[in-house]
């Protein structure tokens, strides 16, 4: 992969294309494994911590060939909750997308703020 990428912005409904489209112009191709987790991870921080929350947006390399999504946003307690939806449920689903699709993810925490972080297999 070549350098990394690395967005600024505040966590808003529009910005969430603009974003999936900047990652597609990086990665020079079709990516919807990326594209999908950068969708779920900013979606949350939009859901929990609220429009405009502050974000930085990473794609990089990792080790194995892998490409590495990171969203980092400044509250450093409200973490990432793997649930398991049920038929009925309307929402719940994102985490556990994040996770089938991924190879492993995680969450780094500081006294700034955390980073949620996936690992995706070479395509």
């Amino acid at each position: 992969m070549k350098r990394p990428l690395t967005l600024e912005l505040l966590a808003l409904p529009k910005e969430v294309p603009v974003v999936r489209h900047a990652v597609r112009e990086h990665l020079g191709g079709p990516c919807a494994e990326v594209q999908l987790c950068v969708t779920e991870i900013l979606g949350n921080v939009i859901r929990h911590l609220g429009e405009g929350t502050p974000v930085t947006v990473r794609i990089r390399g990792a080790d194995g060939g892998r490409t590495r999504v990171e969203v980092s946003d400044p509250d450093p307690l409200a973490l990432p909750v793997l649930l398991e939806a049920t038929g009925e449920d309307e929402s719940g689903r994102g985490l556990a997308l994040l996770d089938a699709v991924s190879v492993r993810w995680g969450v780094l925490r500081g006294g700034d703020g955390k980073t949620v972080w996936c690992e995706l297999a070479e395509a």
